[in-house]
């Protein structure tokens, strides 16, 4: 059972209601725009990182990663690094994704750094933030689901609210299934979405894991031993919806403003 710990200091508590819904919009509207994401996840994500801190704390290995803080954005932006990876592992499978998709972990960092003060400051719940924003692509490699498509971005917003908790992941999913009615005309995507959200839940907890270990790993090894099921829901919606139905937020993406698509 996790410890409970005091809240993030000079933090009220309230979530932010306005905030979300005119990030949401933007969201919707752009779904490129991943300035929006974190817009969305300060506002709702309310003792979730006290949460998930405490929750590591509580892990076998937890105090251990804790204490050695590994700057995951660091290195995931090292390229020798990620060009060191054998074939096969998780490592390869995540440069295979940078170089597949042009995104980038500092990219991340840095699109998450707009608007928000303590982005970077010297705070272990603000250290489990950032590992939890740096591990984001390599649970895109994990899971399967493509960054570059609006389907497999809900897919993995439903499975990190599973995993990780904050309120915020679960509006932007259950906003972008919502609006998947309308646009595809049927309920595959929304069932996709779902579908991530069950394999999150059925999942080893991603987030206690020692990420630059398993880097090295088989990736199929990983995904047996994370328990990752297939998705198989996911991958019927993205033959049967089409690429342009499986990115549908994207589709106006020439009429939007210059769109911060940096990192997944």
């Amino acid at each position: 059972m996790a410890a409970t710990l005091p809240p993030f200091p000079g933090t009220t508590g309230r979530r932010d209601w306005r905030t979300a819904f005119d990030a949401i919009k933007k969201l919707l509207n752009n779904g490129d725009d991943t300035v929006q994401v974190f817009r969305i996840m300060r506002a709702l994500n309310t003792g979730s990182t006290e949460w998930g801190y405490a929750k590591l704390l509580a892990t076998p290995e937890g105090g251990r990663i804790a204490l050695e803080q590994a700057n995951l954005a660091e290195r995931f932006s090292d390229r020798e690094w990620v060009n060191s990876f054998a074939p096969g592992t998780v490592g390869a499978a995540y440069r295979d994704f940078l170089d597949s998709t042009g995104y980038s972990a500092d990219g991340l960092v840095e699109v998450s750094k707009v608007g928000n003060d303590n982005a970077e400051i010297e705070h272990p719940y603000a250290w489990f933030g950032r590992r939890t924003r740096d591990m984001h692509d390599i649970w895109h490699v994990l899971t399967g689901y493509k960054a570059d498509e609006s389907l497999g971005e809900a897919a993995l917003v439903a499975f990190s609210y599973a995993q990780v908790g904050g309120l915020g992941w679960a509006f932007i999913g259950s906003a972008a299934a919502l609006k998947s009615f309308g646009v595809t005309k049927n309920t595959l995507f929304a069932r996709a979405v779902a579908e991530g959200y069950q394999r999150g839940k059925q999942a080893k907890w991603l987030a206690g894991e020692d990420i630059l270990k398993l880097m090295d790993e088989p990736i199929g090894a990983a995904r047996k031993r994370l328990g990752l099921t297939e998705p198989v829901i996911y991958k019927r919606a993205q033959r049967e919806l089409g690429e342009e139905m499986a990115s549908y937020l994207s589709a106006r993406r020439e009429e939007a403003a210059e769109p911060q698509r940096l990192a997944a």
